[in-house]
């Protein structure tokens, strides 16, 4: 038998030992005590046994510590279904607005859901509605407990503005960031011109719930807003003045005290955040911290977020059993332990009868004895005030010069740089009319295939050029690095020269490290890049596609510019440029 057959056989005979190995697999999962659940909406990939009733539970982020432990505890006591099945419960954590939008494009399909606040419940409906005349959820939603809204900030600088003690409102940090002498006028010169941040009110629960907060109290309300009131000019111009100074963005909250801690008082002096995140930070991190963080209730009122419990029972993929099962989880968390629970992961009880203690206290950066009745509760956005808000934000915030930088070497063939092509021509869907983007390539040298240009004028054109694009050649990583950065500098002293005050950055994706050696490392950081990031400065947000990428000093790239770091790959990668379009 020649050689050739020899192999053939060979192939055939492996072959056929995979084939039954997997029946076999298959045949004792079918005949076994359990299963392993495997759903996006069940990362953890429990165990669920024979007969049992799983409920997945997609959950906002803010209370991931409190409900890991609460469903811990549930499974652990067996509480059954009144059919007599053991109900397993497994959470996700997300983002509101992202688990909304998977729930409705169905990529998501969780049992229960629990975004931060009901405002995105009455979005998700309102779309559910059109489509099958009915909303996701039978039921109202219940409250779960309470996060409310406010602002972080150093607390030498709150107590600088009279905190505890004095009321600080959305009206004080305005005037504040209008005030050309900046902290000056406090008497203290050394802290420059004030510094904000916040999440992307079209990305993020804290985000859309913080701009909605700043209207109310811009505009004097307590009770329902108009959009008409929204528009008011004395209202567009104060939130003009908050995002002229406004530095930092971001699809998650914690991500701008992530900011704080790296870079210091002198990056950013407050974000609007939810109160948990903030003595979380306080206690958790507190030895990264410059000072403390002191967490501000804003004196005109806010959003008590509630975190909405909705059992998603018009929903196709969920069982009578399995709603069920959710509403006696539903139950479980609600009952005084559990509520209890609450305190010890940064969050309020619904029942104010509770009395809280550490950490929810002075010494860890919150007042204790504000409640719903000494700050006054806003109402919730509904699907109106909710675009709105986001529409107004779009118009008075600072506009974007984007460059976006692209390892096109021959690594990234095949799979890579075809899901790159699309991801980023996606992107580039998503940017404002009035925003600003380039294009640079990379791979045996630096090659700028488009300045930086009007979205509106060159959009239809730049997503052909990049989906165009083909892989070969080496990586010039660190000279890539350099170019960038001296175009953007370039554009923004052209800018400043000009009157205009924007913001800039750089979207690096890599998949790889550099093999060119034009520009060596140490010289890229000592000659390309700032020795500390700067809040108005050129920020970097590297993307590390695929294991083979320099990720520590893509990393490095990305802390001394004030930007973040990303890891993709091609199954993530539209997600990850879903979150950098948040950030600027």
């Amino acid at each position: 038998m020649n050689r050739t057959r020899l192999i053939f056989f060979g192939i055939l005979a492996i072959t056929a030992c995979v084939i039954l190995s997997v029946v076999a697999v298959q045949l004792f999962n079918r005949d076994g005590d359990s299963e392993t659940a495997v759903t996006p909406d069940n990362p953890q990939q429990i165990e669920v046994p024979s007969g049992s009733v799983l409920v997945t539970l997609a959950s906002s982020n803010t209370k991931e510590s409190w409900l890991n432990q609460v469903v811990e505890k549930f499974n652990a006591a067996q509480i059954e279904t009144s059919g007599g099945s053991p109900i397993v419960v497994s959470v996700s954590h997300v983002t509101s607005g992202g688990s909304m939008n998977a729930i409705l494009d169905g990529s998501s399909q969780p049992t229960a859901w629990s975004p931060g606040d009901q405002s995105w419940v009455d979005q998700a409906n309102e779309t559910w509605r059109q489509r099958t005349n009915k909303p996701l959820a039978s039921q109202s939603c219940a409250p779960t407990i309470y996060a409310p809204l406010g602002f972080a900030m150093w607390q030498p600088m709150a107590e600088t503005l009279g905190w505890p003690e004095t009321p600080i409102g959305w009206d004080t940090i305005v005037e504040l960031a209008a005030d050309p002498e900046g902290w000056a006028s406090y008497g203290r010169p050394e802290w420059g011109e004030f510094r904000f941040g916040h999440s992307h009110p079209a990305y993020a629960n804290s985000g859309l719930l913080a701009m909605t907060s700043f209207v109310y109290g811009i505009a004097g309300k307590t009770d329902t807003l108009t959009p008409a009131e929204i528009y008011a000019p004395a209202v567009e111009e104060a939130m003009r003045q908050l995002e002229e100074n406004t530095s930092k963005y971001g699809r998650q909250s914690p991500a701008l005290l992530e900011a704080m801690a790296q870079q210091g008082p002198s990056y950013l002096h407050a974000a609007a955040v939810p109160e948990a995140d903030v003595v979380r930070f306080n206690v958790e991190r507190g030895d990264e911290l410059t000072f403390p963080l002191a967490f501000i209730f804003p004196a005109g009122g806010t959003i008590w977020a509630d975190h909405p419990y909705c059992i998603l029972d018009n929903a196709d993929w969920v069982s009578d059993e399995q709603a069920e099962a959710a509403q006696l989880f539903l139950d479980y968390l609600l009952a005084r332990e559990q509520q209890e629970m609450a305190i010890d992961n940064y969050l309020r009880p619904l029942n104010t009868s509770i009395t809280l203690h550490a950490p929810m206290n002075l010494a860890n950066g919150t007042d204790p004895s504000v409640t719903p009745s000494t700050i006054a509760p806003l109402p919730s956005p509904n699907a109106d005030v909710s675009t709105a808000v986001i529409d107004l934000f779009n118009i008075t915030k600072r506009k974007a010069t984007i460059l976006i930088v692209l390892d096109v070497s021959g690594s990234m063939e095949g799979e890579r740089i075809r899901t790159a092509r699309d991801a980023t021509v996606e992107f580039l869907s998503r940017l404002d009319a009035n925003d600003e983007v380039g294009l640079l390539i990379f791979n045996d040298g630096v090659f700028e295939l488009a300045p930086a240009s009007r979205v509106g004028d060159v959009v239809e054109g730049l997503s052909q050029r990049v989906a165009g694009l083909v892989a070969n050649g080496n990586t010039a990583l660190y000279e890539s690095v350099c170019t960038a950065v001296q175009t953007a500098t370039t554009l923004q002293s052209d800018d400043l020269a000009a009157g205009e005050n924007r913001l800039y950055g750089i979207i690096l994706l890599s998949d790889g490290e550099d093999t060119v050696g034009n520009v060596t490392e140490n010289q890229m950081f000592a000659t390309c890049l700032p020795a500390n990031a700067e809040a108005d400065g050129v920020k970097i947000f590297p993307i590390a596609f695929g294991e083979a990428a320099d990720q520590d000093v893509l990393n490095r790239i990305a802390n001394v510019t004030g930007g973040r770091l990303f890891t993709a790959d091609p199954s993530s990668i539209s997600n990850v440029y879903l979150s950098i379009s948040a950030e600027q």
